[in-house]
C-alpha cells in the first residue's frame, strides 16, 4: 500500500466503524417520520456532519493513539495507518483539518436551515453549542493535556457523543423539540456502541497498562470489560423494551434478536480471552451493531403504520 494513498485514507477512517453514524441518524429520522415530522435535508445534512465528525476523531486517534505510545507498529487489532507508516505527519494533519472544516461548513448549512424554518427556540446557540462539543469531543478523545480515553472517561463519552447527542438533536432538527421516545432511543444507541469499545479495550488491555491508558477495563480489571460489554447490549435492548409503556410495542420488540447475537459474540470474547483473535468479536460486534439499528429503525417505522 503507497503512502498516502486512497487505500491508506480509507484504512485510517475505519470504514467499519462508520455505520454507528448512519444508524444514530436512521433511528431519530425514524421517530421524527412516527411523528409526522421527517425532514430529509436536515436528516441528510445530520448524518453528512455525524460521518465527518467521525472520520475527524478516527484520523485523531490513529495520530495522538501513536504519539502517547498507545500504537505501536506491532499493536493487536486492524492496523493503524501512521503506526505503519502509511500516512505521513503533514497529510494527518491535513486531512483531520479538511474532515473537521467539512464538518463545521454541514453545521452552518444546519444552523441556516434550522433558523430559516424557525426550529430554534434559542436562537441558534443550542445548535452551535452541540456542534463545539462534538468538535471537542473528537479532539479530546485521544488529543490534548487530558484526554478522556486516557481518563477511564472513554465509554461515557461514547454514550454522549455516539447515543445521546446525535440522537436528540437529528429528532429535534427535524421536529423542534425533544421526546421521552427519543431520548430513550438516544440512550439504547449509546450503550449499543459503546460495545465496540468496550471490546477494544477488552482485547488491549495490557497494551494500554503499559502505556499508561487508564481505560475502565484497565482500571477496573478484565472482569469489568468482559461483564460489562454483557451489560451494555442487556442494557440496550432493556431501554427498547421501555418503549412499551409509550405505545410503541414493535419498536420495543423488535430489536430482541440483536440480544442473541450479542451473548452469542460475548461468549466468544470470553472464551478467547486475549490476544489478536478477539478481532473476530470486534468484527462481530460491528455486524451485531448494525443489526440492532435496522431492526429498531425498522420498529420504529412499523409502529407508525398501525
Amino acid at each position: 500500500m503507497k503512502t498516502n494513498s486512497l487505500s491508506a485514507w480509507i484504512l485510517a477512517v475505519r470504514p467499519y466503524s462508520l455505520g454507528n453514524s448512519v444508524i444514530l441518524v436512521c433511528v431519530a429520522s425514524a421517530l421524527a417520520f412516527a411523528d409526522g415530522e421527517f425532514r430529509w435535508l436536515p436528516a441528510l445534512l445530520c448524518l453528512l456532519f455525524a460521518v465527518a465528525m467521525q472520520c475527524t476523531a478516527n484520523l485523531v486517534n490513529d495520530l495522538w493513539d501513536f504519539l502517547k505510545g498507545a500504537d505501536r507498529p506491532d499493536r493487536l487489532g486492524p492496523d493503524r495507518a501512521f503506526a505503519k507508516g502509511l500516512i505521513t505527519l503533514p497529510a494527518m494533519k491535513a486531512g483531520i483539518a479538511g474532515f473537521t472544516a467539512v464538518a463545521c461548513i454541514v453545521g452552518c448549512g444546519l444552523l441556516a436551515w434550522a433558523l430559516h424554518a424557525d426550529m430554534l427556540r434559542y436562537g441558534g446557540w443550542e445548535l452551535i453549542a452541540a456542534g463545539a462539543a462534538c468538535v471537542m469531543f473528537a479532539y479530546f478523545y485521544t488529543a490534548g493535556p487530558w484526554p478522556l480515553a486516557y481518563h477511564g472517561l472513554g465509554d461515557v463519552a461514547v454514550f454522549l457523543f455516539f447515543g445521546i447527542i446525535p440522537v436528540t438533536f437529528t429528532y429535534f432538527l427535524q421536529t423542534g423539540t425533544w421526546s421521552t421516545a427519543s431520548l430513550l432511543a438516544a440512550a439504547a444507541c449509546g450503550l449499543a456502541i459503546d460495545t465496540m469499545l468496550m471490546v477494544n479495550n477488552f482485547r488491549d488491555r495490557e497494551e494500554d497498562a503499559r502505556c499508561g491508558k487508564r481505560t475502565i477495563v484497565v482500571c477496573l480489571g478484565a472482569g469489568a470489560g468482559r461483564w460489562g460489554y454483557l451489560a451494555l447490549g442487556v442494557g440496550a435492548v432493556v431501554l427498547c423494551l421501555s418503549l412499551l409503556l409509550l405505545g410503541r410495542p414493535v419498536a420495543a420488540l423488535l430489536p430482541l434478536p440483536y440480544l442473541f447475537v450479542h451473548v452469542a459474540t460475548w461468549r466468544k470474547m470470553v472464551r478467547i480471552d486475549h490476544g489478536e483473535e478477539l478481532d473476530v468479536c470486534l468484527g462481530e460486534t460491528a455486524r451485531n451493531i448494525w443489526i440492532f439499528g435496522l431492526l429498531f429503525t425498522l420498529g420504529i417505522l412499523l409502529d407508525s403504520l398501525l
